[in-house]
């Protein structure tokens, strides 16, 4: 028999979960796309993060008003269907379980991967077949701590969200005072890359300080994504209606905060012109600057784990995609997906499922991005890190809309918060088309093909009294 969740954790607690569960390893990625994208113009990127964080915290802060009204509510599918209904919220799950949860899954194991060969200095590491393979490695033994002992998995997960602090806080305060001291942080802020290197590296210049704002805004989605989980943990926070608010917002700042400190502390380690030529390399050069190389290169190491880290969170929820939509009766063979392993209590089938779910979108990014055969796929090419997170924002709209019409919440509440969280996601919508015009069309027919398969499992079925919802 199912017992209610108690009331057992604090604001303090709640606070470091929020924190916990958005930082990651999309600052690192995503640090240097920014600078890339804004033309080493350190305002701009700054900015950038800022909006991209206010935009995180308004939407944060309304899911957590519908949070105080659902108490037994947690995810943004059972929210879809809280608003809206069972329908749309299983075509929001059907596209979290097929495309958001495995794209971003795949592409934190090559991340992983790639961060990996940095440290064993491998030049153009993205670019080897070597990193796949690791990528590989890196899927199947997330996939296996999760099914196989999910009791490990937890305590690595608790483990690698400390860990995961280690290297941007040292950045942000040391590298700020190591740029300070040498006028490295000072040159960054007040002089712009010369144009001649994009010309010389073969990158690309940087557009219009409007475009680039859009674009870096976008980038900056990968890196804050998370937030939604926060909303789960809300029938176990004491004095919820007052507490998840408050944690959402201050949790979300404090994001922001380290966020944008990290990435004025690599201004103040390595020059910005070094960070575009290098990439990534450049900044395992920066905690090299800092902390000299040994050092450097143990704490950039920590960057690996909090990669691992949230690696292992992402496929917690891959491996319970289809069981998610299967204990609704929905989906493909809803008994077979919501079937729970008596040993592992582990949903054995739909985890199975979302581990080739991943290695399949894993095969379509190196095909598209890096292999010989990428300059055949034309415009299917996308941005796996970026497109499908943006894509959740437009699912968030209708929920929002509804919430203006429930008489149970008053006026900032129902409107103000509501109409200011719409905005932001038509912002991000922009930002996306802005970034990512010629991508999005290939990026559209593959979204609507696998939406389409979705509408064809949709159809409600009885899979048996045995399994609760």
């Amino acid at each position: 028999m199912a017992t209610e969740l108690k009331k057992k954790y604090g604001l303090l607690t709640a606070i470091c979960m929020v924190v916990g569960i958005v930082v990651g390893s999309g600052v690192f990625f995503k640090a240097e796309k920014i600078l890339q994208v804004t033309g080493g113009n350190l305002k701009l990127g700054i900015l950038s993060w800022v909006i991209g964080g206010i935009i995180m915290i308004i939407c944060a802060y309304t899911f957590s008003i519908m949070a105080t009204k659902y108490e037994k509510v947690n995810g943004v599918v059972d929210y879809a269907e809280a608003a809206v209904g069972e329908k749309y919220a299983y075509l929001a799950g059907w596209f979290l379980s097929t495309i958001y949860y495995p794209t971003l899954t795949m592409a934190l194991a090559w991340l992983s991967a790639r961060f990996t060969l940095i440290v064993f200095n491998q030049e153009n590491p993205e670019t080897s077949g070597l990193c796949f393979a690791l990528a590989c490695f890196y899927l199947v033994g997330s996939y296996a701590m999760n099914a196989l002992s999910p009791v490990i998995a937890g305590k690595f997960q608790v483990s690698t969200t400390f860990i995961k602090l280690v290297p941007l806080l040292l950045m942000a305060v040391v590298g700020s005072i190591y740029g300070l001291s040498n006028g490295t942080l000072v040159k960054n802020f007040t002089e712009l890359v010369d144009p001649s290197v994009f010309t010389e590296n073969n990158l690309t210049p940087p557009a219009s300080n409007f475009d680039a704002v859009f674009s870096a805004v976008c980038a900056t989605v990968f890196a804050y994504e998370g937030w939604i989980i926060a909303t789960s943990i809300n029938a176990e926070i004491k004095d919820a209606k007052k507490n998840l608010p408050r944690a959402l917002v201050i949790g979300s700042i404090i994001i922001v905060a380290i966020y944008v400190f990290y990435y004025v502390g690599l201004a103040g380690a390595v020059d910005n012109e070094t960070m575009l030529v290098n990439g990534m390399t450049g900044a395992k050069l920066a905690f090299a600057n800092v902390f000299g190389n040994i050092m450097g290169t143990g704490i950039f190491v920590f960057v690996i784990i909090s990669c691992l880290g949230t690696l292992n969170g992402l496929m917690l929820g891959c491996t319970r995609g289809l069981y998610s939509l299967s204990t609704r009766g929905r989906g493909p063979s809803p008994k077979v997906f919501a079937d729970v392993d008596k040993n592992t209590n582990m949903p054995a089938n739909s985890a199975v499922f979302g581990l080739l779910l991943c290695a399949a979108w894993l095969f379509y990014f190196y095909c598209a991005s890096f292999s010989s055969f990428s300059g055949k796929l034309g415009m299917f090419a996308f941005d796996p890190t970026e497109l499908p997170i943006v894509t959740i924002y437009p699912f968030y709209i209708p929920v929002f809309i509804k919430m203006m019409t429930n008489k149970d919440f008053k006026g900032f509440k129902r409107f103000v918060a509501p109409v200011l969280a719409i905005a932001g996601s038509i912002f991000m919508v922009i930002a996306s088309v802005k970034a990512h015009a010629g991508e999005i069309p290939g990026y559209l027919i593959i979204f609507a093909i696998i939406m389409v398969i979705g509408v064809i499992f949709m159809k409600k079925k009885d899979i048996g009294s045995k399994i609760k919802a």
